[in-house]
Parts: C-alpha cells; sequence; structure tokens
C-alpha cells in the first residue's frame, strides 16, 4: 500500500512538472507580449506624449516593459526550478509571479483611471497647448508632437480649424500670413496655412481631440487586455507552484 501511494505521488509530481513546464512556456511568452506592447508604445507613439498634461500614459507603458522584462527572468527561473524539482527556487519562483502580479495591477490601475479622465484632460489642455506653446522658445517637442499628431491623424486645430486663430504663433509675425499651422495641410509645402480652404487643409469634425482620444483609448484598452491575460496565468501559475511545491515536500519527508 504504501508502495502505490509512493508511485502515486510520484505520477502526481511528474504531472504537475509537465503543467507547470507548459505554463512557464506560455507565460513566458506573455512577457514578451507585454513587453512589446510598452515597447512599441513608447517608441512608435511617443511623438504623441508631449500633448498630453500628465505622465501617466508613459508611467503605464514603462511599468508594462518593466513587468514584461521581469516575467521573461523569472519563465527562466521557472523552467529551472521545474527541471530540478528544487523547492527553494520553487518558492522564489513563487514570490516572484506574486511581484508581477502586482506590478501590473498597479499599471492597470493607473490605466483605467487614466482612461476615466482622459477626455476632461484633452479637452482642457490640448486647446491651450496648442495656443499658448506651438512655435515657441523652449517649447521644440510640443511643436514637433503637434505637427506629427495634426499629419498622422489627417487634422487640424483641437476641435477644429478655427482654434489656430488665437494661436499665439498664427498672431505673431513669425507665422508669414498663415491662418493655420503647415502640418494641417494635405500636402505640406512651405507657407501653404496661408490658405485655409477644406481643399487645402484638413476640415475634420471633431478635430484632433475626438482622433487623439480615441487612439489613446484604444492603447489603454490593449495595454489592460494584455496585462489582465498575463495576470490570469499568473494566478495559474502560483496555484501549480504551490501545488508543486507541497507534493515535493511530502515525497521528500
Amino acid at each position: 500500500m504504501a508502495h502505490y501511494k509512493a508511485e502515486q505521488d510520484d505520477w502526481l509530481i511528474v504531472y504537475l512538472k509537465y503543467l507547470l513546464f507548459v505554463f512557464n512556456f506560455f507565460f513566458w511568452v506573455g512577457g514578451a507580449a507585454v513587453m512589446a506592447v510598452g515597447v512599441w508604445t513608447l517608441v512608435e507613439k511617443s511623438g504623441y506624449l508631449s500633448v498630453l498634461a500628465s505622465s501617466t500614459f508613459a508611467a503605464s507603458a514603462y511599468i508594462l516593459i518593466f513587468a514584461g522584462a521581469l516575467v521573461m527572468v523569472t519563465g527562466f527561473l521557472g523552467f529551472g526550478a521545474v527541471i530540478r524539482e528544487d523547492r527553494s527556487c520553487l518558492s522564489t519562483y513563487f514570490c516572484l509571479l506574486l511581484v508581477i502580479f502586482l506590478v501590473e495591477l498597479v499599471a492597470g490601475v493607473l490605466a483605467h483611471l487614466y482612461y476615466q479622465r482622459l477626455s476632461d484632460e484633452l479637452k482642457q489642455h490640448l486647446a491651450r497647448t496648442l495656443a499658448e506653446n506651438y512655435r515657441q522658445p523652449g517649447a521644440a517637442d510640443i511643436t514637433t508632437s503637434v505637427d506629427r499628431l495634426q499629419q498622422d491623424f489627417k487634422c487640424c486645430g483641437s476641435n477644429s480649424s478655427a482654434d489656430w486663430q488665437h494661436s499665439a504663433y498664427i498672431l505673431s509675425q513669425e507665422a508669414e500670413g498663415r491662418r493655420v499651422p503647415d502640418s494641417c495641410c494635405k500636402t505640406v509645402v512651405t507657407r501653404c496655412g496661408q490658405r485655409a480652404h477644406p481643399s487645402n487643409i484638413y476640415k475634420v469634425e471633431g478635430g484632433c481631440i475626438t482622433k487623439l482620444e480615441q487612439f489613446l483609448a484604444d492603447h489603454l484598452l490593449l495595454m489592460g487586455a494584455v496585462g489582465i491575460g498575463v495576470a490570469c496565468l499568473q494566478i495559474c501559475g502560483m496555484v501549480l507552484t504551490c501545488c508543486l511545491h507541497q507534493r515535493l515536500q511530502l515525497h521528500f519527508y
């Protein structure tokens, strides 16, 4: 009877090892996906970050990158712990899974809070940025961000092209008679902004606010979905790790 129980314990340990090994593979792939989403958000879309009032969007992306890198390192530790059946490694692995879960939870909360006040922030901040900071001394990053925003989203102004009428840049001599910046033009050439006709510039209903808000909302949802998916994997991993650790403890004692 004792021999049968020992064989049963051996079978359960092998079964748990295979389950944890398979989980760890998907967990590692999930970590790579989390890190890729964070890096892509910052590298490809960083041109819009200067027009945002807060750094919450960027902070969420940085947290995802950190969590993804930690997941990938933890994944290698998990493979080693499973192969060696080392209980101390399994304990460390479990603790790291818990830390990563908490980090992703923070990122998720930040993304959710930012999503809730995204519209108000854009309405209050973007129009003021266009009016007060565009082409002004010390605001080169904002100028580049606004130009890229208008070209990428094919829009002009915060709510409409009329917003530029009150811009410090348009009212200055530097504008050289432009009614809107050249980045509002469908085909950008020098001083094309002197002609603010729909055939020449983008006249989009809702202006740039609507498009930027949708863009940021989509990215926040993507970051949240990826984070939730990996978090669910982590819960499974923590349960499997506890079960394997307990079985190994009973097996050796």
